[in-house]
């Protein structure tokens, strides 16, 4: 079963993000804790760490996209 990677909370008051690009492809190997998309804020650029170790079967959203805190962005196949 896939495990959906989340757009976290990022800091407060902040709702949503930019997606500014991934750092990884589909089909690529990922680690749990390792960067996985990077994104902006009106306030600062952050990365986003993988939940899980496994394949990165799916991504949900462009680079250039507005993503709402909570909202599925990746899926991930586990180990």
């Amino acid at each position: 079963m896939a495990v959906g990677v989340k757009l976290p909370e990022i800091s407060m008051g902040v709702t949503e993000a930019t997606i500014v690009g991934w750092l990884k492809a589909v089909g690529d190997r990922v680690e749990a804790g390792e960067a996985l998309v990077e994104v902006e804020t009106a306030k600062s650029t952050v990365e986003v760490e993988s939940p899980a170790s496994g394949t990165l079967i799916e991504i949900l959203v462009a680079p250039d996209d507005e993503v709402e805190v909570g909202a599925h962005i990746a899926k991930i196949r586990p180990d």
